[in-house]
């Protein structure tokens, strides 16, 4: 679905579409480093 009336995102700094990202970004790190770091513990 795409929408031509983009004035309410352009009036923000950022878009829901953006926030979205972020948190999955920051969910997919934060769920990922707990294992990297046990894996460098593990092989060090």
């Amino acid at each position: 679905m795409h929408f031509e009336n983009n004035s309410f995102s352009d009036q923000q700094g950022f878009s829901t579409e953006d926030i979205v990202w972020a948190v999955g970004i920051w969910s997919v790190i934060l769920t990922l480093s707990p294992v990297v770091v046990f894996y460098v513990l593990m092989v060090a």
